[in-house]
């Protein structure tokens, strides 16, 4: 493995890790996780497999130990899950198109491009999914419409974890030259 490899993993779960941290509801380093995967594997299959894993894992910590009284017993998976997981994917797939070459404002409409995929891809899966919310047009804008009040939180998070991990790639660069080479 090279230090390119697992400083970049090392990054990605960190942030993984720190949804650990308490923070304000929706303020996650979702997006920004997957959109370095996509910027900075030159192997597309990491973008994807790395940010997937490091969510599982803060999952399972997150799942079995802050909110372990809520469930019964070792949790896998939580109810919509999957939701979660294909916004994931769809981020790292928006990344590996706007990310080919990494500038700021490239790294801000991907974090914003980021946490609307979220935001409309997580919220489905609610609406689906959640008796409350009649499955018709007028259960998914009220879907919707519930979930605002937590958006700002996403934007937040994307854009701080996105300049904390893209800066801070790029500022290690800067000192470790081996690391610019994919």
């Amino acid at each position: 493995m090279n230090k390119r490899f697992i400083i970049l993993s090392g990054l990605i779960l960190a942030a993984a890790i720190s949804r650990l941290i308490p923070h304000p509801y929706n303020f996650a380093p979702i997006g920004a996780m997957s959109l370095m995967g996509a910027a900075y594997f030159s192997d597309k299959k990491l973008s994807f497999i790395l940010p997937l894993l490091a969510m599982f894992l803060s999952d399972l910590l997150i799942n079995n130990i802050l909110y372990a009284s809520y469930y019964q017993g070792f949790t896998l998976f939580t109810p919509g899950f999957a939701w979660v997981y294909g916004a994931i994917a769809l981020i790292v797939i928006a990344g590996i198109f706007l990310l080919k070459k990494v500038t700021l404002p490239r790294v801000l409409v991907g974090s914003l491009s980021a946490s609307v995929i979220f935001f409309v891809v997580s919220n489905f899966g609610v609406w689906l999914s959640d008796p409350d919310y009649p499955l018709n047009l007028g259960g998914l804008i009220l879907c919707y419409e519930m979930a605002v009040p937590f958006f700002h939180n996403t934007v937040l998070g994307d854009l701080v974890y996105s300049g904390v991990l893209f800066g801070g790639f790029e500022y290690a660069k800067t000192r470790i030259p081996e690391l610019s080479k994919a």
